[in-house]
Formats: structure tokens, C-alpha cells, sequence
């Protein structure tokens, strides 16, 4: 075999590792070990991820449906994207003051999951407007859900509780 062959055989089998090391994961679940929440030092944009939750341990059900939400609190932009969701179901991004029912809860937007249980929503609100002062987080921060259109009425609040059906924030913005 000629050598210059053989050199470039050994050279490849050294640079495959480093070239599978360069290729990103295709992350396609919220595993639980996302970056921190929130604005980056004193960034104006921050990303929120909200998960399912196990509603008798609040703990983050592994492998469950997951979103994540992108905002900007200087032009009031957001984006959020939710997956594994109930497919071709309306789902409403909200504001939740407790305590129960969530009274004064704020409408971010709507969307309808695809086949595939993906949702798309993505629009303005005023991020300054949250928490409002009759919250029970007021201190800590605001809670953002993604709930069934079906179960809110942000004049009222909740109407139903189908938290099995819903994606809770992962913390407080």
C-alpha cells in the first residue's frame, strides 16, 4: 500500500473523534439540566423553559412534554415553543397570580399543537406588568403556564384543573 495512503488513513481515524465532538446534540426533550432561566446579567432578553410537572410532587416529569420561551423585556417581544403536547389542542400562554383560581391572570397568546404536538405562539406583553401586586409571588417573581384554552378565563382565573395537561414554569420570571 502506498505510504502517502496510509498516512492519510491514520490522520482520518485521529480527527473523526474531534469531528463527532463538533457536531451539536439534537436536543429534542427538556432534560432538566437546561442553562439557568432568566435575563443574562443585565441583558434584556431571557428565556423561560416550562415543563411538565408531576402534580402530586411538583417534580419535573422526565422525558414529559417541555416549551421553551424567549423574551425581551426592553421591546416586550416573546417566542415561545412547546412539544409533546396533546396534538391538534388549544393551549393558551398565561400569567398565573396566586392564589387559586389564578384571578387577574394576563393572556400572553394562543396557539393550536400540531400533528406532532408542537405549538408555536409568539407576540408582545409587558413583562413589566407581571407580578401584579395581589400575587402571592409578588416578592419572587411571576409564574407563566401554558394551559388548555378550554380551562382559563383570565378574567376569573382557572375554570378547570387538568394540571396533567399542562406545562408550569420551570421557575419564577
Amino acid at each position: 500500500m502506498n505510504m502517502k495512503l496510509i498516512a492519510l488513513f491514520l490522520l482520518t481515524l485521529a480527527v473523526l473523534p474531534a469531528i463527532a465532538f463538533a457536531v451539536p446534540k439534537s436536543v429534542s426533550t427538556y432534560d432538566g439540566n437546561a442553562k439557568p432561566n432568566g435575563n443574562a446579567g443585565k441583558s434584556t432578553v431571557g428565556h423561560l423553559y416550562l415543563v411538565e410537572k408531576d402534580p402530586t410532587t411538583w417534580a419535573i416529569v422526565q422525558d414529559g412534554s417541555w416549551g421553551k420561551m424567549n423574551y425581551n423585556t426592553k421591546n416586550s417581544k416573546f417566542d415561545f415553543n412547546g412539544h409533546k403536547l396533546t396534538p391538534s389542542t388549544s393551549y393558551s400562554l398565561i400569567y398565573y397570580p396566586d392564589p387559586w383560581p389564578g384571578a387577574g391572570c394576563k393572556l400572553l397568546g394562543t396557539g393550536t399543537t400540531n400533528k406532532g404536538g408542537n405549538v408555536h405562539i409568539k407576540g408582545t406583553f409587558d413583562f413589566s406588568s407581571i407580578p401584579i401586586a395581589t400575587d402571592a409571588n409578588v416578592a419572587n417573581g411571576a409564574k407563566i403556564w401554558l394551559v388548555s384554552a378550554a380551562d382559563v378565563n383570565c378574567l376569573t382565573g382557572m375554570t378547570a384543573w387538568n394540571p396533567t395537561e399542562y406545562l408550569f414554569e420551570y421557575s419564577l420570571i
